[in-house]
């Protein structure tokens, strides 16, 4: 897909293209919700922003508990993060000790999918039965040296296609260097979902935003709820 200087017709394209994945990652996700598991998005490296997008945001879901690694987060340096999600069996081991169960649906954020971190979470998680949600560009992914024998694609049964170009940067259109649009896209397909999920489980349990009054009881009813699932919280 072509990117012009329409960010929102980008994004637009995006969503409408994946009609069909985004409700399917959203029927996963409210049988997720019907049958008590857990939702547990993954990412490495700069893809650590949408697993936040995720957990524990006003109107986000609250059955939600990231899968992560403390080394993988830029801020604990950006060489080794890198580095890590390109190691063999870092993710397997994150994924192992997660304890991923067969209700649970695992969304992995990934730009290009190549590296051995998320593919092997997404391997994990498909073993144990669980659904997996890929939200990846297809067009980086081919453009990317393969680091693992499969790719994010080849492993996720549900696959949304962000199209973001390879190299994420988009401006200027001539020669791209900045404004990348992975996070834009992946922002857009996710609150896509959400809006789905709440069609197909309206009373899927949800944080509100504790900036409004009245607001912390429910969430604190919530924290009760799901801490000892979720010791993020």
């Amino acid at each position: 897909m072509a990117v012009s200087d329409d960010l929102g017709a980008f994004v637009a394209d995006v969503c409408a293209r994946n009609a069909g994945p985004i409700a399917e990652a959203a029927a996963a996700i409210a049988h997720t919700a019907h049958a008590g598991g857990l939702v547990r998005p993954a990412g490495a490296g700069h893809s650590l922003a949408a697993v936040l997008e995720t957990f524990f945001r006003a109107g986000g879901l609250a059955f939600v508990r990231p899968l992560w690694h403390p080394d993988l987060l830029p801020f604990n340096g950006a060489r080794r993060a890198t580095a890590l999600e390109r190691e063999p069996g870092v993710g397997a081991r994150v994924a192992d000790e997660a304890g991923i169960r067969p209700d649970d649906t695992v969304v992995v954020f990934s730009n290009s999918g190549v590296n051995p971190y998320p593919v092997e979470i997404a391997e994990r998680a498909a073993a144990a039965g669980a659904a997996v949600v890929a939200i990846t560009s297809r067009a980086a992914g081919d453009a990317a040296p393969r680091r693992a024998p499969q790719r994010l694609t080849d492993v996720a049964a549900i696959v949304v296609d962000t199209a973001v170009p390879p190299g994420d940067a988009s401006w200027p259109p001539d020669s791209p260097v900045t404004a990348p649009l992975s996070s834009l896209a992946t922002n857009a397909v996710w609150t896509r979902i959400l809006r789905e999920v709440y069609e197909l489980a309206p009373d899927a349990p949800r944080w509100r935003s504790a900036n409004m009054a009245g607001n912390d009881g429910h969430n604190e009813q919530l924290m009760a709820q799901y801490e000892g699932r979720v010791p993020e919280l």
